[in-house]
């Protein structure tokens, strides 16, 4: 079975700084791009950041460029998002994302979900 399980989600202050985790039962891991998706209550599914299968490419939404970070360690199966200067506005359900084709930010792309983590930041 497949699975993605994010961690790393929490409460904190405008400023600060979370790092999320994305674990992944996929056995051909390294073959598949990774992507971070966003989503607020009353707001649609909002593309955050992704990762080519090797790294080698990365792809970052306007709101968060500069700020977030996308990694993945292929050995271990996971992939991170390390979130810097965080604002009131980045707080959302946070879900981490495979796709066999290709890093893009359409949500319809990717194959396989996780459950999400919460990130809640006040001001």
């Amino acid at each position: 079975q497949v699975q993605l399980v994010e961690s790393g989600g929490g409460l904190v202050q405008a400023g600060g700084s979370l790092r999320l985790s994305c674990a992944a039962s996929i056995r051909t891991f390294s073959s598949y791009a990774m992507g971070w998706f966003r989503q607020a209550p009353g707001k649609e599914r909002e593309f955050v950041a992704a990762i080519e299968r090797n790294g080698g490419s990365t792809d970052y939404s306007d709101s968060v460029k500069g700020r977030f970070t996308i990694s993945r360690d292929n050995a271990k199966n996971t992939v991170y998002l390390q979130m810097n200067s965080l604002k009131p506005e980045d707080t959302a359900r946070y879900y981490c994302a495979a796709s066999n084709l290709f890093p893009g930010r359409a949500y319809q792309i990717y194959d396989y979900w996780g459950q999400g983590t919460q990130v809640t930041v006040s001001s």
